[in-house]
């Protein structure tokens, strides 16, 4: 029997209407976690306990003792340091608005307002908004192909070409690893930003967890990145929204002026429970970190292993290695294994719809669906029994096939008949500056018509927050084509006014 839904009048001033109220969002959530639904997704916790402690017990504000994260001079200040020491930085500093505020500071921090900043174009639309934010000018860095058609590294040798075409550079930004795990040669692209002057700036949101096993890449910082953004919440034990803003000392950086951003973009009232949420995850990995880490290891290296009996779902290989003799993937400098890359095409499913069978039918919440793939998000709080699930339900799926013919681990995947991120994230011409777009009249019209137009808004799948689509580029028939079917395919298309995807926002231009 369906519950009675609760009336409630709503008390704001100035209104006399009802809402209809079916659920509160607490309830919903305790109820969930009473479920056998499995989290392949952040945070990276994993909803396991990781202490004694409520959120109540703990949740207070700069009372005396307890420091103040926008002027830290006690435990705030020594728990900042600890984390430095412990990640690798000669500076480290807690981000409670998440990663997008770290980027927001580090950007608008070091390259001065309209100058020019030289980043990837798969970067996260939090970068965006910093150009926006600070009216600049761009040029895109695009990431290489790939043989399991996923966005590859960035070249050091587009980077070069890039920095000589642009002289006016002040900063380089991209992300490694990407959401599919990605990484890109650091210390290459580090010391031709150097050669320049310029500061690098890696967004390394997903990479919290680099550094602490030889099992997995190496930090950003260490190859000479000059600030570095980690998300703990995303891969490591802590609070959704916690993040870390790491500065190696360089001469290109004014670090007082990316402070100074941080006070802005940050809140004036920082959650103890997530900066007590930080700390203790620093914690874990210095009393902990050796012994969680080769367990989780072992599992990962266990689970793909059992993967390469399936005959028709492919799993990217943990070093992004294809075909039968284990080749380099000339598109992939390297890859973080802790990213489960799953293509089920062999098997007739394409992203999305393997993640919806998994979901619905196994209980299993995948981070991200794409095209032609689906994306487990692992960590070190992941269970056997959760490994153990998810490989038991693509076994099943394996053997259920929609599809004839056999398709094998060891074999190349044919991307050519696929929806790869190549055809979802084609190169567009930019004819306006995001700032100048964002800014301009504008008139909206529907979103199928708007070929040759220029975009107004930003058009991006969510997850990952990478536009398909910004302010300023030409709309052509084949991005349409590909948000046809990405409409088709039920994949969460986001970005513009109309929520419901109908319409596009245009500039007023000739």
């Amino acid at each position: 029997m369906e519950p009675k839904q609760k009336t409630e009048q709503d008390t704001t001033v100035g209104k006399e209407h009802f809402v209809q109220k079916t659920e509160y969002l607490d309830e919903k959530l305790l109820a969930y976690s009473q479920t056998d639904a499995y989290p392949f997704h952040m945070p990276g916790h994993k909803r396991q306990s990781m202490g004694n402690w409520t959120g109540e017990a703990i949740d207070i504000t700069e009372i005396t003792g307890f420091d103040n994260l926008h002027h830290a001079e006690g435990i705030l200040q020594e728990a900042q340091c600890r984390a430095a020491e412990t990640f690798g930085a000669d500076e480290t500093f807690f981000l409670i608005n998440g990663s997008t505020a770290g980027l927001l500071s580090a950007i608008c921090g070091t390259v001065r307002r309209g100058g020019r900043l030289l980043m990837a174009r798969n970067c996260h639309k939090a970068v965006y908004h910093a150009v926006y934010l600070m009216e600049l000018k761009t040029a895109y860095l695009y990431p290489e192909q790939t043989d399991f058609g996923i966005q590859g590294s960035i070249s050091p040798e587009q980077v070069r070409d890039m920095l000589e075409q642009y002289p006016d550079t002040e900063a380089v930004l991209l992300t490694s690893p990407t959401y599919d795990g990605v990484v890109s040669d650091i210390a290459a692209i580090a010391a031709l930003a150097h050669e320049k002057g310029v500061p690098l700036i890696v967004d390394e949101a997903h990479g919290a967890h680099f550094g602490f096993s030889q099992g997995f890449p190496q930090k950003a910082l260490a190859f000479g990145a000059d600030l570095c953004i980690e998300s703990v919440h995303k891969t490591l034990p802590a609070y959704t929204q916690s993040a870390l803003l790491h500065y190696r000392k360089n001469p290109w950086i004014d670090l007082e002026r990316v402070k100074q951003y941080l006070g802005i973009y940050q809140t004036s009232s920082p959650s103890y429970i997530l900066m007590a949420g930080i700390d203790r995850c620093t914690r874990i990995l210095r009393e902990q970190g050796t012994e969680l880490f080769a367990a989780y290891e072992q599992r990962l290296h266990d689970f793909y292993e059992k993967c390469r009996t399936l005959q028709r779902i492919t799993v990217l290989s943990p070093d992004g290695k294809i075909g039968e003799n284990g080749e380099n993937d000339p598109g992939i400098w390297a890859r973080d294994p802790s990213k489960i890359l799953i293509c089920a095409e062999g098997a007739g499913l394409h992203g999305q719809e393997l993640a919806e069978l998994l979901t619905e039918h196994y209980h299993l919440e995948l981070e991200m669906a794409s095209g032609h793939y689906a994306t487990a998000l692992t960590t070190l709080m992941d269970t056997q029994e959760g490994f153990d699930r998810l490989f038991a339900a693509l076994q099943a799926i394996d053997r259920k096939n929609r599809k004839s013919g056999r398709l094998h681990q060891g074999q190349e995947l044919e991307t050519a008949d696929l929806f790869t991120t190549d055809n979802i994230y084609c190169e567009a011409e930019k004819v306006l500056e995001i700032a100048e777009a964002m800014d301009a009249p504008k008139t909206t019209i529907p979103l199928m018509s708007a070929a040759g137009c220029v975009s107004g808004e930003f058009v991006y799948l969510y997850p990952p927050g990478i536009p398909i689509l910004a302010p300023g580029e030409r709309v052509t028939e084949e991005i349409l084509e590909t948000l046809r079917i990405c409409q088709a395919r039920n994949m969460q298309i986001e970005g513009m006014k109309d929520y419901s995807g109908q319409s596009l926002e245009i500039c007023n231009i000739l």
